[in-house]
């Protein structure tokens, strides 16, 4: 039986990337039905609309989306497509594992950190409008029921994944009543799970400490926009948000995305690294429930990282193109055992 997938290939970089990646998953054996549209400023070109109906028809049949990157204007233009998605399919968890690749020469070898971000409110959310010429207004909204969800995600995923530790991330010492609601649910949760060791530090401090020794940590739940801006900081110990994969997940959808940016400059040359779709497409994989085709996607591009370097695309140190680098995974894939993935 075929996985009915909705695809959104994105901009710029973003159909190379996503293409590359469909021909990995489908190499797996695995079946798939995609069902594919774009979204943006192509979308609004064909349909006068920046998120089609038949995409978010496509969603809700599926309750599985693959998405590349979305161009999103700075300072005007359409709201984040991203944003939308998120509210519209209330996929208020982004889960974002940061962990090192072989062969990729960092700070902090053997990073192992998960970030759990509560995806619907709080300043990210883009709530804002201008009071008077000249002065602006941006809500920050936390309620409880979000703040208690995203909370025991965090603590169920620590205790189903044997974690040993779960930080909440705040700013209570200013922001009482919002960071403070959000203190109070995660410390009402972590009373539940008496074997995780819970504890609690201030953002910018946070910052620093992840910067000095980032070992300290294990998992990360914190509101939107603290997630937002940690899990790309968390991102540079690993060699940066090409090659981390990035999951929304609500209790009825999910969907999988790269968290770099469309990069325009380089689309359409076939040099593209498609590292982090690749990784999200894993996740997904998982999420279907396709285990041995995740662990052998995962031995095959660990493989890849690890022996066969020409096959990289340039930013990491390779001189191989978009596809060249899908297709030494396929051969990988196909020649290392699963257990020899890293995970």
């Amino acid at each position: 039986m075929a996985h009915k997938v909705t695809l959104i290939p994105g901009d710029g970089i973003g159909p190379e990337v996503v293409g590359a990646v469909v021909r990995v998953l489908e190499a797996t054996g695995v079946k798939f039905e995609w069902e594919s549209f774009a979204a943006g400023a192509e979308a609004y070109e064909k349909f006068h609309e920046y998120i089609p109906h038949e995409l978010t028809e496509s969603l809700e049949r599926t309750k599985v989306g693959l998405k590349g990157p979305v161009t999103t204007p700075i300072g005007g233009g359409f709201p984040s497509i991203n944003v939308a998605l998120r509210k519209k399919f209330e996929l208020f968890c982004n889960f974002r594992p940061i962990y090192n690749l072989p062969g990729i020469p960092t700070r902090y070898p053997g990073v192992d950190l998960i970030i759990v971000r509560e995806n619907t409110e709080s300043l990210y959310a883009g709530i804002e409008h201008e009071v008077v010429p000249g002065v602006v207004e941006s809500l920050k909204i936390i309620t409880e029921k979000a703040s208690t969800r995203i909370a025991r995600w965090a603590f169920e995923y620590a205790r189903r994944e044997k974690r040993k530790k779960v930080h909440a991330i705040h700013k209570a010492n200013i922001m009482k009543l919002s960071d403070g609601l959000f203190l109070r649910c995660s410390r009402a949760v972590a009373k539940e799970y008496p074997e995780i060791t819970y504890g609690e530090h201030i953002v910018d401090n946070t910052c620093m400490q992840l910067v000095m020794n980032p070992y300290q940590y294990d998992l990360l739940v914190m509101e939107n926009l603290y997630g937002d801006i940690i899990s790309d900081l968390c991102s540079a110990f690993v060699g940066g948000l090409g090659l981390v994969p990035g999951a929304n997940l609500g209790h009825e959808c999910a969907i999988f995305e790269a968290v770099h940016g469309s990069a325009p400059d380089i689309a359409g040359k076939n040099i593209a690294n498609p590292t982090a779709v690749l990784q999200s497409s894993i996740l997904m994989m998982r999420h279907l429930g396709e285990i041995e085709a995740a662990d052998r996607m995962r031995a095959g591009l660990d493989e890849v990282y690890r022996r066969k370097k020409d096959k990289l695309t340039k930013d990491v140190g390779g001189s191989g193109t978009t596809s060249e680098f899908a297709d030494a995974v396929m051969e990988a894939m196909h020649q290392v055992p699963a257990s020899a993935s890293a995970s």
